[in-house]
């Protein structure tokens, strides 16, 4: 399953976001794979596109971040799937 991760950081917490992730990198659990992620200009949010096999495997790498970052978690689906699902769908 595909997630769209929506990280907000208070722009105080920035630099420690940075920092952890320069030391640990993105702690990800098994199962858990990294696709994408864009920042706007000030740091303070990013969205970050994540696979995972489940939403609580996604939730054990929220956790390593969730002292300094709030999140907002939406399932998505690549816009080529949807398609053909509804696609599907209307055919039976």
């Amino acid at each position: 399953m595909l997630y769209m991760v929506i990280e907000r950081t208070p722009k105080e917490s920035v630099a420690a976001v940075g920092e952890r992730f320069r030391l640990k990198g993105r702690m990800l659990p098994d199962a858990v794979r990294y696709q994408a992620s864009w920042l706007n200009d000030d740091g303070s949010v990013c969205y970050q596109l994540m696979e995972s096999e489940t939403r609580e495997r996604l939730d054990l790498w929220i956790s390593c971040w969730s002292d300094l970052v709030t999140f907002e978690v939406t399932p998505v689906v690549t816009s080529a799937d949807f398609w053909a699902a509804r696609e599907a769908n209307s055919a039976g």
